[in-house]
C-alpha cells in the first residue's frame, strides 16, 4: 500500500473511517467556544500510535469542508507528512537556517484548499529550532495564508518538541493508539502538555478493534488499523 493510500478521507470518502474523520471535523470546530481555533498540534504519547497519518486526514476533512488549510509538519526527528502527500521535503528547516519564506517553500497539495509545509533535512537539534522565534514566525506567516494551521508534532513523551510548541498554538489533540499505550503514559502525556501551557481539545483513541456487526461504532471510534502508519 503506498502512503498516499493513507489519505482515506480522500481516497474512500464514503468508508466509515472518513465519516469518523469528519465527525472529528465537527467536534474540533465545536470544542472552543470562547476564541478562535486556528493553529491545532496533533501529537501522540509515543511513537507509532498513527498521529502523523491522523493529522492528514483530519487536514483532508476540514479542506473539503472549504476552508483553507496547512499542514506543518514539525515532527523533526521522524518526518512523513512528505511522504503521505508525495512532496519534496524541503521546508521549515529549510527556513529555519536557509532563511527562505513560507510562501517560496509551501507546496499544493491534489486535495483542493489543502496545503502542506514539509519538515525539510531532519536537523541535529530539533528542539532547539521548534523553541526558536524563528519557528513561531512560521507558524504566524502560515496563519495569514491559511483558515486553519495544522500542526504534525513529535510524541510528547519521548522529547521536548511538542511541549515546546504547545504554549504557541490554539488547541492540541492527543492521538492514542489503542492496545500500544499504557494509561499511565497517557496520562504522563496530557501533563506535560497541560504543564507546558497547552489546551488539550481532546484524545483520539486510534487503532481501536469493532466487530463488524458494531461498524455503527466506527463513526465514533474509528477502526484505523489499515492507515495508521
Amino acid at each position: 500500500m503506498s502512503q498516499k493510500r493513507q489519505l482515506i478521507v480522500h481516497e474512500d470518502a464514503k468508508s466509515p473511517v472518513a465519516e469518523a474523520y469528519r465527525t472529528l471535523r465537527t467536534n474540533i470546530q465545536f470544542a472552543k467556544i470562547d476564541g478562535e481555533l486556528k493553529v491545532i498540534m496533533f501529537t501522540s504519547a509515543g511513537p507509532g500510535e498513527g498521529k502523523s497519518t491522523t493529522t492528514a486526514n483530519t487536514a483532508v476533512a476540514m479542506a473539503q469542508a472549504g476552508k483553507k488549510v496547512i499542514i506543518i509538519d514539525c515532527d523533526l526527528r521522524k518526518p512523513v507528512q512528505h511522504k503521505i502527500f508525495g512532496k519534496r521535503n524541503r521546508g521549515v528547516t529549510n527556513i529555519l537556517v536557509e532563511d527562505r519564506s513560507v510562501e517560496e517553500l509551501i507546496q499544493n497539495t491534489e486535495i483542493d484548499n489543502l496545503q502542506v509545509l514539509t519538515s525539510g533535512p531532519i536537523p541535529p537539534n530539533p528542539s532547539e529550532l521548534l523553541g526558536s522565534v524563528k519557528m513561531r514566525e512560521i507558524i504566524n506567516d502560515a496563519k495569514k495564508l491559511a483558515d486553519i494551521v495544522i500542526i504534525d508534532a513529535p510524541p510528547t513523551v519521548a522529547v521536548t518538541d511538542a511541549c515546546v510548541l504547545a504554549s504557541g498554538v490554539d488547541g492540541i489533540v492527543l492521538v492514542l493508539g489503542a492496545g500500544l499505550v499504557r494509561p499511565e503514559m497517557a496520562q504522563k502525556a496530557k501533563e506535560l502538555l497541560r504543564n507546558a501551557n497547552g489546551h488539550v481539545l481532546g484524545v483520539i483513541l486510534n487503532r481501536v478493534e469493532i466487530e463488524e456487526e458494531h461498524a455503527y461504532y466506527y463513526y465514533y471510534y474509528g477502526n484505523e488499523k489499515k492507515i495508521a502508519k
